[in-house]
């Protein structure tokens, strides 16, 4: 099990650091006073830790579902009903979320209470000795801020730019430009403060790398947020990680257990991750759950389930039960389009191609993974007298998607065909070690290969080349270190997205891809809305009403 911080502590510190406040004539008993704790590097984390923890609850689901979600990356449609959800998936496929979607007021909630627990965790430390110790620490802190606030300019526009606990009060939205020039001149302050160690001590948490890789990303969206290009200081950003020689581009042979169950400190592309453990309970971090198909629980053992000693060598699924067979099956309603898919299928020898779960499927050994319904189950619409007689089947995953049942209620329909359509990804590979839908799998937010596609993509739009290096030289790297094909001899605005999509898929990065590559309002998948203001959500009913300064964004 990968070390995961446990921040249980952290209710007691402050309570003894605020204790005085309700007996202020009465001397404290402990010798943990504001003024003295925290002082080791542990100490400092105990009370840091629940910032890391916001975080965490936070970016694998909700975050997902928000940045990908509304892209032709991820679809998730209705079966029969299921997952219907009143139309939330279906409004961010669709492109017509309002201020009341539950997915647009869960990332504004999460991302401004992150931003107001880390300014409470400022509060609380202010009076802690001073020192090295607590430099970094505070840093660490301002770092997240820095995120969170990131967050909120890209997915919404602006917000009010609260830096103080306790809160001034209701406070107007800062514009997008405001947000931008606080992160901006926030990441270079406290870069020298932050660690350039890159080990299991530093894992998880920010260091200077962390800093210059967020810099990076707002540089080279820089245009779309503010208006004004910043190519070449996104490519100085990318060469202080770069020219630090303390990460390398993962080979071809191992790119894929990058993100298993097992990852974590010693994978040398991740400049920051978040730890995930199916032991902590808000980890929320479940792909398998929502990415297997229904019927491929055993074979992944998604949650507890095993295929047993049952005969020849494995079961067909549904049609036995004992000897060891536990039949867990994932919820399995998320998918990609097949135009999505089609990125991966220009080079069949290309590794990332391996992450897609479609077709034929077989068992580890190559036999054919039969599936046990009936003919009705199999397809609803079958109109023999025999609907109830058995059927057994190859499970097939088709990479096309039709709503078969209610097109009106983005519905499928609830049999087996329905439940087999779309293309699965299975980058953040099932836990077969846990025992809840909850996995191990650690999640990078900044990633290498990251760095060299986004310099990559600054030099390619005009910023200036340096260290020898070219667009086409950047993304041969990273191709090299994927596919046994021959490297580029070209290389366009349109190849490199495309290399995006292959190399950052499920990685919250593609809403930003499609925006600055002019992509969000083209018609895909289910999709025929073309509003441009949709490129940043609504501020949700939620915000508005206990806020009466904030203003709403165009077109909501």
């Amino acid at each position: 099990m990968k070390k995961i911080l446990i921040y249980s502590i952290f209710s007691s510190i402050v309570l003894l650091l605020f204790w005085s406040c309700h007996k202020i004539d009465v001397k404290p008993k402990s010798l943990y006073t504001e003024d003295v704790f925290p002082q080791t590097v542990d100490q400092f984390q105990s009370v840091i830790g629940p910032v890391y923890t916001s975080l965490r609850g936070h970016y694998g689901l909700t975050y997902f579902f928000i940045t990908e979600a509304t892209t032709d990356e991820a679809i998730l449609p209705a079966y029969g009903g299921n997952w219907f959800d009143g139309g939330s998936y279906e409004n961010m496929h669709r492109h017509t979320w309002t201020k009341d979607h539950n997915w647009v007021g869960s990332s504004w909630a999460d991302a401004t209470g992150l931003v107001g627990l880390c300014n409470q965790t400022m509060y609380i430390l202010r009076n802690a000795p001073e020192g090295d110790v607590k430099n970094a620490s505070l840093a660490e802190v301002r770092a997240i801020r820095a995120y969170a606030f990131w967050e909120l300019m890209d997915l919404f526009g602006g917000a009010p730019l609260d830096t103080l606990y306790p809160s001034p009060g209701l406070q107007a939205k800062a514009s997008r430009t405001e947000l931008f020039n606080f992160i901006e001149s926030e990441l270079k302050a406290i870069t020298p403060f932050l660690k350039t160690t890159v080990d299991a001590s530093t894992y998880g948490k920010p260091t200077q790398y962390f800093a210059y890789s967020l810099l990076a990303k707002m540089y080279l969206n820089a245009e779309v947020y503010t208006g004004a290009k910043k190519l070449n200081e996104c490519i100085n950003a990318c060469d202080m990680v770069i020219n630090s020689g303390k990460f390398a581009i993962e080979p071809r042979n191992t790119y894929l257990q990058m993100f298993y169950p097992n990852n974590g400190p010693a994978m040398k592309e991740f400049i920051f991750a978040i730890p995930f453990d199916p032991a902590t309970p808000d980890g929320y971090f479940f792909p398998a759950r929502y990415d297997l198909n229904r019927n491929l629980g055993m074979k992944y053992r998604y949650s507890g389930a095993t295929p047993g000693n049952n005969t020849n060598p494995y079961p067909v699924v549904n049609l036995t039960t004992g000897n060891g067979l536990v039949n867990t099956k994932p919820s399995g309603p998320r998918a990609t389009l097949s135009s999505y898919l089609n990125y991966f299928l220009e080079d069949a020898n290309d590794i990332r191609l391996k992450q897609w779960l479609y077709g034929l499927q077989t068992w580890d050994n190559g036999s054919p993974l039969m599936v046990k319904t009936t003919k009705k189950g199999y397809d609803q619409f079958y109109a023999g007298a025999d609907g109830t007689a058995e059927y057994i089947y190859q499970l097939n995953i088709d990479t096309s998607i039709k709503l078969r049942q209610n097109v009106t209620l983005f519905d499928c329909g609830n049999d087996e065909i329905a439940w087999n359509q779309g293309a699965r990804n299975i980058k953040f590979f099932p836990d077969a070690g846990s025992i809840t839908r909850n996995q191990n799998n650690d999640v990078p937010v900044f990633r290498y290969s990251d760095i060299i596609l986004m310099k990559a993509e600054a030099i390619l739009r005009g910023g200036t080349a340096t260290g020898g290096q070219t667009a086409l030289s950047l993304v041969n790297q990273i191709r090299a270190n994927r596919s046994t094909s021959a490297a580029w001899t070209s290389i366009d605005l349109e190849q490199l997205y495309k290399e995006r999509c292959r190399e950052m898929v499920w990685e919250c990065q593609h809403r930003t891809d499609m925006i600055r590559f002019g992509k969000f309002e083209n018609i895909y998948g289910f999709k025929t809305n073309t509003d441009t203001y949709r490129r940043i959500f609504p501020i949700p009913t939620s915000a508005l009403n206990t806020n009466n300064k904030l203003e709403q964004n165009p077109g909501y």
